[in-house]
């Protein structure tokens, strides 16, 4: 499976950086990840492929409006998608203002990372700790049932 992590922005505390390139790694062991810094919304749309057919990217945003899912659901979307969809996954942290209903519209899930909000540096290290627990819940790993 292909994951790409997209956020907005240079990051701009080294505690994030350090902990997004600790789950990026840990991932690695599992799915071919990439992360990456983008300048606005147009470059996440050109980079999904959308004015052109065949789509590149399964588009996955993190919004407020999103729905929300357990971890096991989380891993269960995930395997879903790996059996049934070749195209990768792209999940996208928005900005701190959130995503445009443009955007919004293109996407293939809206995904809430729950009712609170986070900051986005934040929202983006947690879902690469969830994407992480999901694929050690799939591989049967001990890592998700120290909760």
């Amino acid at each position: 499976m292909k994951l790409q992590i997209a956020w907005f922005g240079k990051t701009k505390d080294p505690a994030i950086q350090s902990l997004t390139d600790e789950y990026l790694r840990r991932l690695s062991r599992y799915a071919e990840v990439q992360g990456m810094a983008l300048k606005d919304e147009s470059a996440l749309l050109k980079l999904c492929g959308r004015e052109a057919r065949p789509l590149r990217h399964s588009l996955v945003l993190l919004d407020s409006r999103g729905k929300q899912l357990s971890s096991e659901e989380f891993a269960e979307f995930l395997r879903n998608h790996q059996d049934r969809n070749p195209l990768p996954l792209l999940f996208a942290v928005g900005p701190a203002n959130g995503f445009t209903a443009e955007t919004r519209l293109e996407a293939n899930l809206l995904l809430s990372l729950g009712k609170m909000t986070l900051a986005h540096e934040l929202a983006r290290v947690v879902l690469l700790e969830q994407l992480y627990r999901a694929f050690t819940i799939l591989k049967g790993h001990p890592y998700h049932l120290g909760h």
